[in-house]
């Protein structure tokens, strides 16, 4: 029988079957560990993917090299042969693969359902430390290196351990248990009530007065010492009070209920920031967040994290050490030094691990607590290392964003003129784009969002005195206004336009129908100011990034039909543009797309697209909506196009571009913040690992804001005290 692979290639893949593995997973480590955590800024799918690749990857390489381990030794003890040197060094490597299954620090969760598989892992911990004692016991020859094995086999299970830990305290369970606060059953109403009985039968007059409990402010104060120092005194305090609020904030991901206490303290401290300020608070918010789900923090920064961090360090220097100074003529040169590359790797990733912690935003508030200046920490520790010179490089390449500061882009029209060639199933994808996140966008969010606290603390003190209900009621109607405060608002300037039926509509039918006319009336020709300018550049970004949110993640909107809505819109849209715009690719074949594509690419350019985008608008616009749409098509297609082209209509009749635009604006303002509203927690939690959402962080203002019905409203009832007169 004729053999599929020839002898030399079957005796290359036995010599290197092992060492390819080894190597292969060094690479995956090396990847983890310097892209695990900058997944918190990077926003490209491409990015994440590489990310996706090495995490699941990793733990089946190092499974998968513990098995070989096992079989070629388990042969060797079979046939009665003795451990050679070449296979006691190769058992040698067992135990690093137990530190491999152990992952870097940076990554212990690709998504939160990976928390939750934490008794997998347990499991596995188990199984896995039982191999390598297994592999050990096979290659035992009472050598240096053996002894060393049980070194590596300890450090390994420390960081297996670790991630199992880290896994387990950032389950959904065991986060709720952690947040929550420990059982109160309150006074013995039983005893109270009893005393309450004898007085009064003593004939004694006795009252009932209420004690009101004093409540922990939260502690943003910054040392003197700390503050006095030529450090940017801002920054050390947005990091002091971004650590104090997550203590309290971090419920809101779990879906918990704050105190009205905790709404008034972060009210306290956001209304009399600035956007800049609020901003950056929220950013390392939700940094920390992200450092608790996703990566080992629960774990590290602990005290008995340190000295576990100190101890690994110091016995993997202790082996690498130890093994150079063996006898290396004796091992196969290329075994040798596949094995001092699997130590030095081990020591580099020790001390990069290292260095991320003490740049973190959880030790620059530790020293800052203790009255040391954390951006100057690095330097101060290298100067007394003496090697001053690397300590701004070594800053530089630790100092990363907290968020992408991205807002990414989906417009109905991009695949309804088929600007991109691309296959049904990626399509959503291939569409999307990348803004940045501009200082006048952040403002004008942060505006809006003070504007709505105002008008719900001018409703709070209308009703003071009045019952609980009526409170929460007029919260309901804060965080529920999607547009209809705004039509109100502009109702004098715009006249008799009616635009109220575009929002008394489902929410993601709202969003399609603005999204559309939106589209159609920026490309529609105008002069404009540049103040208008920014409104108008605003109000299609937010309609664009509302349109993302509604194709690529629905379940951080208010549950609808938002997809079948946008898949019969886009098919309407591209039927109507086939027959206006002619040269518009229809569904062919892929290859005739393709070669129409390729056309497109050399015939055409970025102007060329917007003269194309500018006429398919135009076409829109003529057409008449005398009728409402639904009266002629029917319920059975959900295509909101022409109710866009009714609304764009409408909008054109405001004479003055100033208002229509403001209005615009202001309704994309109305319709982003009540999405964020009702966006559950854990949703957001998911988009941190995706360069985070802008959602996200305007959710988080709100929630400091106090708009949000994750609060207890009422105050609750105070302890109570007996009086005898």
């Amino acid at each position: 029988m004729k053999e599929v692979f020839p002898p030399p290639l079957r005796k290359f893949w036995k010599e290197w079957e092992l060492r390819g593995a080894a190597l292969f997973s060094l690479t995956l480590q090396i990847i983890l560990i310097l892209s695990g955590n900058r997944r918190k800024y990077k926003c490209r799918t491409r990015y994440r993917v590489i990310v996706w690749f090495a995490y699941m990857l990793a733990d089946s390489v190092a499974t998968i090299a513990l098995g070989i381990l096992s079989n070629d030794l388990g042969q060797v003890n079979e046939n009665g042969g003795n451990i050679e040197v070449g296979n006691e060094l190769k058992a040698f490597w067992a135990p690093f693969f137990l530190l491999h299954l152990g992952g870097p620090d940076t990554i212990t969760a690709y998504s939160l359902e990976d928390n939750e598989l934490y008794l997998r892992h347990l499991f596995g911990l188990i199984v896995q430390t039982t191999a390598a004692v297994y592999i050990l016991i096979l290659a035992w020859t009472s050598s240096r290196l053996s002894y060393l094995s049980i070194v590596v086999i300890v450090v390994g299970s420390i960081k297996y351990g670790e991630r199992t830990w880290a896994l387990w305290k950032s389950s959904r369970n065991k986060l709720r248990d952690t947040i929550l606060t420990d059982p109160d059953p309150g006074p013995n109403y039983p005893k109270f009530m009893e005393e309450y009985t004898l007085r009064d039968a003593e004939g004694f007059s006795v009252d009932i007065i209420e004690m009101k409990e004093g409540q922990a402010n939260l502690d943003v104060t910054v040392p003197r010492k700390t503050a006095e120092k030529d450090v940017p005194a801002e920054n050390e305090h947005n990091l002091v009070k971004a650590h104090a609020l997550f203590q309290t904030f971090k419920s809101l991901f779990a879906d918990l209920i704050l105190s009205y206490h905790d709404r008034d303290s972060s009210q306290g401290l956001f209304k009399e920031m600035s956007d800049e300020n609020a901003f950056n608070v929220i950013e390392i918010e939700l940094g920390f967040m992200y450092d608790l789900v996703y990566t080992k923090a629960p774990v590290i920064y602990t005290r008995w994290g340190f000295v576990r961090r100190f101890l690994t360090f110091f016995l993997t220097c202790g082996v690498f050490t130890s093994f150079i100074l063996d006898d290396k003529f004796r091992h196969n040169r290329t075994d040798f030094w596949v094995t001092v590359l699997l130590l030095v790797v081990a020591i580099f990733l020790e001390i990069y691990a290292a260095l991320i912690v003490l740049a973190s935003d959880q030790t620059r508030v530790w020293l800052i607590k203790h009255g040391m200046t954390s951006i100057r920490s690095l330097e101060e520790l290298f100067k007394w290392f003496k090697v001053q010179r690397w300590s701004k490089r070594i800053e530089q390449c630790l100092k990363v964003p907290r968020w992408s500061k991205t807002v990414a882009q989906y417009s109905l029209l991009w695949p309804s003129l088929k600007e991109k060639l691309s296959h049904k199933i990626i399509e959503e994808y291939r569409y999307k784009e990348i803004n940045k996140f501009s200082a006048d966008y952040r403002k004008l969010i942060f505006d809006h969002v003070r504007k709505k606290f105002v008008q719900f603390e001018e409703q709070r003190k209308e009703q003071q005195g009045r019952s609980t209900s009526s409170l929460e009621t007029a919260l309901r109607e804060v965080c529920g206004q999607r547009g209809k405060g705004v039509l109100d608002e502009y109702k004098e300037k715009i006249g008799q336009v009616d635009l109220e039926w575009s929002i008394s509509v489902e929410f993601d039918q709202s969003i399609l129908i603005w999204h559309m006319a939106t589209e159609i009336c920026y490309y529609s020709p105008e002069d404009l100011s540049d103040e208008v300018k920014l409104s108008r550049d605003f109000s299609l970004h937010m309609s664009r990034y509302m349109l993302y949110l509604l194709v690529i993640y629905p379940f951080m909107l208010p549950v609808g039909i938002g997809l079948i809505r946008f898949r019969d819109t886009r098919a309407e849209a591209m039927e109507f543009f086939k027959e206006q715009l002619p040269t518009t690719t229809d569904g062919g074949t892929y290859c005739a797309a393709a070669l129409a594509e390729l056309r497109r690419k050399i015939c055409s350019s970025v102007v060329g697209v917007e003269k194309r985008r500018k006429k398919a608008c135009k076409s829109l616009l003529e057409v008449r909506t005398d009728i409402p749409p639904i009266k002629v098509k029917g319920d059975r297609s959900k295509s909101v196009l022409f109710d866009a082209c009714m609304l764009a209509s409408r909008l054109k009749t405001i004479s003055d571009p100033n208002v229509k635009w403001d209005l615009m604006r202001d309704m994309w303002l109305e319709l982003l913040a009540y999405a964020a509203c009702h966006c559950k927690g854990s949703q957001h939690g998911q988009q941190l690992r995706r360069g985070g959402e802008l959602l996200t962080h305007v959710w988080l203002l709100m929630a400091h804001f106090g708009l949000t019905e994750q609060f207890q409203i009422s105050q609750g009832h105070a302890r109570a005290r007996l009086v005898t007169k």
